[in-house]
């Protein structure tokens, strides 16, 4: 392990040399030390300093992202090597999106760490977009997405389908219709997720194919706040069936097809491609697999 390129990530982590001295459990001065070392290694300023604030330089930009790869790898090797000759065991770096991450995973992991109680998953929701780009840079084990991801350098695997479904409140004049036709919904507002979703991207889709254009469209970063907005009568919009349960429990939500329009897509796991996976990744791999006979995803 490279212990300055550590020191320096932690820095500009925290943007504060002794809160990185604290999470690192060294001294201020030797913080101080290894950004020095640093910055005479490669004659350049790193950071910009001041009473209140640590900045990183142009230099320091570049110098942080491929730090990040490189400890990550340093991490990944170490643990492919222990698990040589002991039980899997460790961190293991999950992102997750959004609705397989909140109403799914939790369950999924908590049975998990029964079953493997030496590992420890870290969840990180994320939306697609995102997380694709973190395991790219190494900075997550694996992900899990909705829908369509096409990268040359991962290896996508589905492993179970959601359906996506029309929800609308109960005081809504389409609550009486189990069916809808598209078109009919034109000049709804639709209350649907940011740019960069999985969910977005499949509403998106469907319009696409539809050459259908909304009157007006709302973006909300949450499904929760989706839901609360149109449980309030201000739009309508698709979701996760996962994601409803509760509210379909309680009739707070009233749920519809779309005619024709059946929205089908795949939960995906995501992992770098590569001969040497560590053994937690690939446990749980199985493990989820498995897990996606059982009646959760029905």
């Amino acid at each position: 392990m490279d212990y300055h390129l550590l020191t320096f990530v932690t820095v500009a982590e925290k943007k504060n040399f002794t809160r990185a001295a604290e999470a690192l459990h060294i001294s201020q001065s030797a913080v101080t030390l290894s950004i020095k070392v640093l910055e005479k290694q490669y004659e350049l300023k790193l950071l910009d300093r001041s009473n209140k604030y640590v900045r990183l330089t142009k230099a320091g930009e570049i110098l942080y992202q491929h730090a990040k790869q490189i400890l990550s790898l340093y991490d990944r090797m170490n643990r492919l090597i222990d698990e040589m000759t002991h039980s899997a065991s460790g961190i293991l770096t999950i992102g997750s999106s959004y609705t397989f991450g909140e109403y799914l995973l939790p369950r999924i992991i908590s049975e998990f760490t029964e079953e493997f109680p030496l590992i420890k998953p870290n969840i990180a929701i994320r939306n697609s977009h995102r997380i694709i780009s973190q395991l790219l840079r190494g900075e997550l084990d694996l992900g899990i997405v909705e829908g369509i991801v096409d990268n040359p350098k991962l290896h996508i695997q589905p492993f179970a389908q959601d359906e996506m479904v029309l929800i609308v409140s109960p005081r809504h004049p389409l609550a009486l219709k189990q069916e809808v036709e598209l078109h009919d919904l034109k000049d709804e507002t639709w209350i649907i997720r940011e740019k960069g979703s999985a969910t977005r991207q499949a509403i998106n889709q469907l319009f696409s194919e539809n050459n259908f254009s909304p009157s007006e469209i709302r973006s909300f970063g949450s499904s929760q706040i989706i839901k609360e907005s149109v449980e309030a009568g201000l739009g309508i919009s698709i979701l996760s069936i996962h994601t409803i349960r509760k509210e379909m429990e309680l009739k707070s939500l009233h749920t519809l097809r779309i005619k024709n329009n059946p929205m089908i897509r795949n939960f995906c796991y995501v992992i770098p491609k590569t001969d040497l996976q560590p053994r937690s990744v690939s446990l749980f791999l199985s493990f989820l697999e498995n897990y996606s006979t059982l009646d959760i995803f029905v």
